[in-house]
């Protein structure tokens, strides 16, 4: 029997819960041929908090200021860690990880590095693209988690081709999504929103990344003529304050609801009837996704890592930051009929099947690791 493969999987800050992808991808390697140790470059779990999947974790506990700047402390500890266990495949997400290994494997000469681009921009400043180039070699693959990251990779000049990146699209665990989806009825309840009402919602941290300041203000242009209209954010974060003053100054009080952090919060989308995501920035948002598990028809901006999504789902569209436009969209979905809205939410949902597997995934990593490790020999016939 040959000997396990050995992989490391590298992420900046420990982060373990129920819908993380990277535990996703151990999950998808069989322990029978893979021993795959989890590291972390900061943070460690604590009391009553969750731990990896993986057959071991590590937790580097680095300061920040230890991975800014040369890292030598940082650079000089993993480089150890690396030589000794001997790996025969690293999976890096995100850009300083990836950055990291980039360099020690000049040295290190793993077999096969693995890096995982969850958004747009890491590649956007001259030297990182300069670096990039110099140091993608033959054993490296990059995955983009969606059709706008993978395009944003080939086209920033920083060495990223057809042979050396692919698209691996973001995930969910639909059928868990499903069985944790309350319904409508106990959705509303738990959240104490009106029964009767049409609800537009999101789910997001509060922070003006996300824009959720552009979705309270066309709310604000629609709630006279739409009386039984509503909204509901879920999260919490910096910009609340400044969220309940745009509620308090445009009259909005009892029609707008911040309904703070929620545990599981997908557990709460089929309490909306509408999902909107009005973010500046995302890589895949994994919250637009729980909602078309959900059967909700979906709204989000145009920016490059939604708009494809929205595109290929049947959602609606509008520009980023423009209220008028916004609001255009929820008066569009408003005017539905019941029957349309739900025709709308099963086509975000069977979109979801197609695109977002979390078999396909799971997969479709594997896949990336055998093939690379064990390329089929040119066919000559």
């Amino acid at each position: 029997m040959s000997r396990k493969l050995k992989v490391l999987q590298l992420q900046g800050r420990y982060n373990v819960n129920a819908s993380d992808l990277a535990e996703q991808i151990i999950k998808g390697l069989p322990a029978d041929r893979f021993e795959v140790v989890t590291a972390f470059l900061r943070g460690a779990p604590g009391e009553g908090e969750p731990h990896s999947v993986a057959s071991r974790s590590v937790y580097f506990d680095f300061p920040q200021s230890q991975l800014k700047g040369l890292r030598l402390k940082a650079m000089h500890r993993l480089y150890q860690f690396c030589r000794e266990e001997g790996f025969d495949v690293v999976i890096a997400h995100r850009f300083k990880s990836m950055n990291m290994l980039m360099l020690l494997n000049r040295w290190l000469k793993i077999p096969l590095c693995i890096g995982v681009q969850h958004g747009i921009g890491d590649f956007d400043r001259a030297y990182r693209r300069f670096e990039s180039r110099l140091l993608l070699t033959d054993n490296w693959r990059v995955v983009g988690v969606s059709r706008a990251v993978h395009e944003y990779l080939l086209g920033c000049g920083g060495g990223f081709t057809p042979r050396n990146s692919l698209k691996i699209n973001n995930a969910i665990d639909i059928q868990r999504a499903e069985r944790l989806l309350l319904s409508r009825e106990q959705a509303r309840e738990a959240l104490a929103l009106e029964t009767g009402a049409f609800v537009f919602g999101t789910i997001g941290r509060l922070v003006p990344v996300k824009g959720q300041i552009y979705m309270v203000e066309a709310f604000a242009t629609l709630k006279d003529r739409y009386p039984n209209a509503q909204l509901a954010i879920i999260g919490e974060g910096r910009s609340r304050a400044d969220l309940q003053a745009a509620i308090n100054r445009l009259q909005l009080a009892g029609r707008v609801h911040l309904l703070g952090a929620r545990n599981d919060a997908l557990q709460y989308v089929r309490a909306f009837d509408v999902f909107v995501m009005p973010s500046l920035s995302e890589g895949l948002p994994l919250a637009m996704l729980e909602a078309m598990a959900g059967h909700l028809t979906v709204i989000g901006s145009d920016i490059d890592s939604l708009k494809p999504l929205l595109e290929d789902s049947g959602g609606y569209i509008f520009p980023v930051k423009n209220v008028t436009a916004l609001a255009e969209q929820m008066v569009r979905v408003l005017e539905l009929s019941a029957e349309e809205l739900t025709a709308k939410g099963n086509t975000a949902y069977e979109y979801l099947c197609r695109a977002h597997s979390i078999d396909d995934y799971r997969q479709n990593y594997r896949q990336l690791i055998e093939q690379a490790l064990n390329p089929e020999p040119a066919n000559h016939g």
